[in-house]
């Protein structure tokens, strides 16, 4: 199998040089070019044809957002990775460059402590999501991310089908820009509560969700310990914080926990989804969007054996059909759609829900952490 061919943009020598270092170490990857800025990038891109590219976002002449906007005008598919800081500035920045057309984004290598520090921080977040994004096998998750999958017809039910209290969403890589297609389609008036796990850091889960409350219907929040959940409301969880459902004879509520990460994620879906179908009793519709990894399948497992049901978008529109692939594949979908569709399912489902009806009463028990 052919090296999959990288473009390293960063106007910093310091930072082009890590990142060129560590992908060159891997004998599955080739650094084919650099530049130092969005505007030699484009003028490269064409005669390099890389197979992915990462993008600093903040350069000179040309920055980030703009040279994903135009490589996008281009009509170049090409996967691009941002380079993001940890702050309020650089996460504004990357959903801009996620809303231009970025597949995904890792932590810029800067003030981490050593080089070699640097290096390992690059070597961890950045290799397996070019593999993943590139369709190349990643080492942890079931399958090459992008491979042909067969999906499984539902199992048949165990469980008699029940109509949905509250949507539970689940999504990774591809998520945000996902999110913003299908969130604004759903209408005020949906008569159920919505709990959102994005894999997201901190500060990022803050931004997006009032990124998403001004393309909304829906009130959208970043989920606070200990909220009623109300219909109409969309939950999202705060990063580095497992969000889940506590219920009680008084209704259901938010939970925040900084238990141990589920399928290297924290925030993770698995608890999450585990944690609706206790809280509901079953209730559950559960919708898992593009992501790479598992996270979602056990979830979405418990949601069906307690008769709840289950949709995914499907491989042609996902950015990675790896959380939602391992659902279909599993035969745990009760539908698998193009990311259009997914809306309109949403909402066809709900117009079974009882709007107002509490869940089940319930303990669920979790690890526990500071709560937000």
């Amino acid at each position: 199998m052919d090296p999959i061919r990288v473009m390293v943009v960063d106007d910093s020598v310091v930072v082009r040089k890590i990142v060129t270092d560590v992908l060159s170490a891997d004998p599955g990857i080739e650094v084919v070019g650099t530049a130092v800025n969005g505007k030699l990038a484009l003028a490269k891109i064409d005669g390099l044809r890389p197979d992915l590219v990462t993008m600093d976002i903040e350069m000179p002449e040309m920055n980030g957002i703009e040279a994903v906007r135009a490589i996008r005008a281009g009509r170049n598919r090409v996967p691009i990775v941002m380079f993001s800081t940890l702050t309020e500035r650089g996460a504004s920045a990357t959903l801009d460059a996620l809303s231009a057309g970025a597949n995904d984004y890792v932590t810029k290598p800067a003030n981490v402590g050593s080089v070699a520090q640097s290096m390992e921080s690059v070597r961890e977040q950045l290799i397996p999501k070019i593999k993943a994004l590139t369709g190349r096998p990643v080492a942890g998750l079931p399958r090459p991310a992008a491979a042909p999958v067969a999906v499984r017809p539902p199992a048949p039910r165990t469980t008699p089908h029940k109509a949905p209290a509250v949507l539970v969403i689940g999504s990774s890589t591809g998520g945000p820009e996902a999110l913003a297609k299908v969130l604004p389609l759903l209408p005020a008036s949906l008569p159920v509560p919505v709990l959102l796990t994005q894999h997201m850091p901190p500060v990022f889960t803050r931004q997006f969700a009032q990124r998403l409350d001004r393309l909304c219907p829906l009130t959208v929040v970043e989920a606070v310990d200990g909220t009623p959940l109300l219909p109409g409301t969309v939950h999202l969880a705060p990063g580095d914080f497992h969000l889940t459902v506590r219920g009680s004879g008084r209704g259901a509520t938010t939970m925040l926990s900084q238990g141990p990460p589920e399928n290297f994620c924290r925030p993770a879906v698995d608890p999450l989804f585990r944690s609706a179908v206790t809280a509901y009793d079953g209730a559950v519709l559960a919708v898992v969007l593009t992501g790479m990894g598992a996270d979602g399948r056990a979830g979405c497992g418990a949601v069906r054996d307690a008769g709840g049901t289950v949709v995914v978008q499907d491989q042609a529109t996902s950015v990675v059909w790896g959380m939602p692939g391992a659902v279909a594949s599993a035969g745990l979908a009760d539908e698998v759609l193009p990311l259009d569709r997914v809306a309109e399912s949403i909402t066809r489902y709900l117009a079974r829900a009882v709007p107002g009806v509490p869940p089940k009463p319930a303990t669920l028990t979790l690890a526990t952490g500071a709560p937000r």
